[in-house]
């Protein structure tokens, strides 16, 4: 197929993914006594962190090419009518989460990292979060039953479930096992939604061309 320029605003979804990764894994370089087992991700982006600036740099284009990518995701099965009701409806509300994790956590990054949820910064932060993990449970459960309920759909709903799965081992790890190993499940959540953007980037790639129409 001839591809669009829409088409190739996908591949910002996979950039997005490489970006957050190498953020993730260089970052505690610059933060020295940095324990990625124990820590959460958000230490690395705190306004205080000593890795903030290279968090930054390494992190630039997760930024903007997570939200990108999802934005044109939407439009693309938007105008095209790609899939029933409930799969863009579950796209939608996909694309409005990346909108709230991007501005929300620029506009409320932690203020110290490792420190107490005291102040305004920290509870606007915690609500920003709340918000993220709720929209991409329901989108996600919406593209699952999407998928089940038309096979033509079925890998975008199998790559949501995993998603699901990846968030959902988060919490639980964290709850069943000791703190000394709260990074190592934090990052299976945060992880989730920026690896399920990356895979509707590449299906965006590819016109979506499994998924038939269904109004």
């Amino acid at each position: 197929m001839n591809k669009r320029l829409i088409n190739w605003m996908g591949l910002l979804g996979v950039a997005a993914l490489i970006s957050y990764a190498v953020a993730v894994i260089f970052s505690p370089l610059a933060y020295p006594g940095y324990n990625w087992m124990e820590q959460a991700v958000s230490d690395l982006s705190a306004l205080s962190a000593p890795s903030i600036e290279l968090w930054n740099r390494l992190s630039a284009v997760y930024g903007v090419g997570s939200v990108v990518s999802a934005t044109c995701v939407a439009i693309y099965i938007s105008e095209s009518k790609k899939g029933s009701r409930l799969f863009r409806l579950g796209i939608y509300l996909f694309t409005i989460m990346n909108w709230i994790s991007a501005v929300g956590y620029k506009m409320f990054a932690l203020s110290d990292a490792g420190k107490d949820i005291a102040g305004i910064q920290e509870v606007m932060h915690m609500i920003v979060t709340a918000g993220v993990v709720l929209l991409s449970i329901v989108s996600l459960v919406l593209l699952i039953i999407a998928g089940f309920k038309d096979k033509s759909m079925r890998g975008v709903g199998i790559w949501a479930l995993v998603a699901l799965l990846m968030m959902f081992a988060g919490p639980i790890g964290m709850a069943a096992f000791p703190p000394e190993v709260f990074g190592v499940f934090e990052r299976f959540s945060t992880f989730a939604a920026v690896g399920y953007n990356a895979v509707l980037g590449v299906y965006l790639f590819n016109g979506f061309k499994k998924v038939q129409e269904n109004k």
